[in-house]
């Protein structure tokens, strides 16, 4: 069992975002008086949530993938539904990542144009 500031300490998380994933049902502590115990299965789900939340999925859809490894049909149904989300996540990701270095060209030639136009300006004015 792991207290609340272990798993905080562990997963560098302040205590309020475990409370918060307590609240949306990601993780399941058990009560001793006002302390919070989680499991070692409560510490799995939190490394895959933050995992999760790493690689852009929103904390519904992290939630919806756990809650199939609930049904017990020996995790085929979670493979095939992670494996397909990890799928268009992977497509997402790469589509950003062709954006970003689009962005990235663009910028670096409009900074190169302007630092040219810089340059011609303090020449000019130095005359």
């Amino acid at each position: 069992m792991f207290t609340i500031g272990d798993l905080a300490r562990e997963f560098g998380v302040t205590l309020r975002t475990l409370r918060f994933y307590e609240d949306k049902n990601l993780l399941n502590p058990k009560r001793d008086g006002l302390n919070r115990l989680y499991s070692r299965r409560d510490r799995a789900r939190l490394k895959l949530v933050l995992m999760g939340k790493r690689v852009g999925f929103s904390l519904t859809e992290i939630k919806d993938m756990l809650d199939l490894y609930d049904l017990r049909d020996g995790q085929v149904t979670q493979l095939r539904v992670a494996l397909g989300r990890f799928n268009e996540q992977i497509a997402v990701l790469e589509q950003q990542k062709k954006d970003i270095e689009q962005a990235l060209t663009e910028l670096r030639r409009t900074t190169s144009v302007v630092s040219g136009l810089l340059k011609e300006k303090e020449a000019a004015g130095q005359r």
